[in-house]
C-alpha cells in the first residue's frame, strides 16, 4: 500500500464515527507534572523521543481500508435523507455534488486494515467469531435504532444522529467487542478516539472544487428545518465487512466481503443463502489455508521430495526392465 491515502479511502475516513480525538493518547501527553529541566536527564529524554517515535510510525502504518458497517435499509428513513438532501440542494445547488449516493447509508462500527487476502480471510473469520458475542448483548432482543435531528463534523461533514436511549449503549458494547474480537487475530481495527455512532447523508470532500468556489462549510441554516426530526427506526440485523477501496455493488453499497445476520428482523430467503454461500467459502479458503501452511513444513516438504524421488527411480526401473524384456523377446 502507498503511503499515501488514495481519495477514496480518505474521502470515507473523514466520516469515521469518532469525534472526540484523545490528545493525550496520540502524543504522550500525561498528567504527571514535568521535571525541572536542570535535573530532566538525557535517559529520560531519549525514552520519551523513542515512545513519540513509535506512536507516529503505528499511526502512519495504520491506514484503515475495511469497516464493519450496519447497512440502513428502511425506506421511511431512506426517504427522509432524501428530503433533507433536497433541502440543502435547494439552498445551493453546487452541494448536489456532496450528497452521499443512495445505497451507502450505514452506521460504521469499526474501521480496520486488511492488506491481502490472507488478512481478509482473517477479517472474515473474526466478523463470524463476532456473530454470538453481538446475540449475547442482545439478549434475544431486537436492537431498535432510531434517528433523530442533523448535525455536523467541523461543518464539513452533514450527519443524522441518533436519538437518545440505551440503544446507544448496546451500540458501544458492540463496537467494542468487535474491536477486541479483530485485534484478537492480530487485526490492526479501532482507534484511540470517542465513538459516535451516525448516519452521513453529505461530506464537503466529495467535491473539492467546491472550496475553490467559497463553498467551505456547511450553512446551519440549510439543514434548520431537519433539526429535530424524526427519520425513523432501523432493526439492527446485519453487520457487514466492507471495503473502502473496492468498487461499489450496482445498488450504491460498498463491496463486501462477509455478513452476518443477527436480531430478530424476519430473513428472507436470499439472506439464508447469502449467508450459506458465505459460511461455505469460508470453510473452502480455511480449507486452501491449512494446505498452503502445511506444505511451508520443512518435513512436509522433505517427504514430498523424498517420495517424488523414489517415485522417478521406480519409473527409470519399469522402463529398464521393459526394454531387457524386449530384448529377450527379440
Amino acid at each position: 500500500m502507498s503511503e499515501e491515502l488514495d481519495s477514496s479511502t480518505m474521502d470515507f475516513l473523514e466520516e469515521m464515527p469518532f469525534t472526540t480525538v484523545e490528545i493525550k493518547v496520540d502524543y504522550g501527553i500525561t498528567d504527571t507534572p514535568r521535571m525541572n529541566s536542570k535535573i530532566y536527564s538525557e535517559e529520560n529524554e531519549g525514552s520519551r523521543k523513542d515512545q513519540k517515535k513509535k506512536r507516529k510510525k503505528k499511526c502512519k502504518d495504520f491506514q484503515p481500508n475495511y469497516f464493519l458497517s450496519i447497512p440502513i435499509i428502511n425506506k421511511e428513513i431512506i426517504k427522509g435523507i432524501k428530503s433533507l438532501q433536497n433541502e440543502v440542494i435547494q439552498q445551493d445547488k453546487r452541494l448536489a455534488q456532496a450528497m452521499v449516493s443512495d445505497g451507502s447509508f450505514h452506521v460504521t462500527l469499526l474501521v480496520m486494515q486488511l492488506l491481502n487476502e490472507d488478512e481478509v480471510t482473517m477479517g472474515i473469520d473474526a466478523l463470524l467469531e463476532l456473530k454470538p458475542f453481538v446475540e449475547e448483548i442482545l439478549q434475544g432482543e431486537p436492537l431498535i435504532i432510531p434517528f433523530q435531528g442533523v448535525d455536523t463534523f467541523r461543518n464539513q461533514i452533514g450527519f443524522i444522529n441518533l436519538a437518545e436511549g440505551d440503544h446507544i449503549n448496546s451500540l458501544l458494547e458492540i463496537a467494542e467487542v468487535a474491536k477486541r474480537t479483530f485485534q484478537a487475530k492480530g487485526i490492526l481495527a479501532g482507534e484511540n478516539r470517542s465513538f459516535k455512532p451516525h448516519l452521513t447523508f453529505m461530506k464537503l470532500s466529495k467535491a473539492p472544487w467546491l472550496r475553490k468556489n467559497g463553498v467551505k462549510k456547511i450553512d446551519p441554516e440549510f439543514y434548520e428545518k431537519f433539526i429535530s426530526h424524526r427519520f425513523g427506526e432501523e432493526i439492527l440485523y446485519r453487520i457487514d465487512l466492507c471495503s473502502m477501496e473496492k468498487k461499489k455493488q450496482s445498488n450504491g453499497y460498498y463491496h463486501t466481503e462477509s455478513s452476518i445476520i443477527v436480531g430478530q428482523k424476519p430473513i428472507g430467503i436470499q439472506d439464508l443463502i447469502n449467508e450459506a454461500l458465505q459460511r461455505e467459502r469460508m470453510y473452502r479458503k480455511s480449507k486452501v489455508k491449512q494446505i498452503k501452511e502445511l506444505l511451508l513444513k520443512p518435513e512436509i516438504q522433505a517427504k514430498i521430495r523424498r517420495e517424488l524421488f523414489e517415485g522417478r527411480l521406480t519409473h527409470c526401473r519399469d522402463q529398464v526392465n521393459n526394454v531387457d524384456f524386449i530384448a529377450t523377446l527379440t
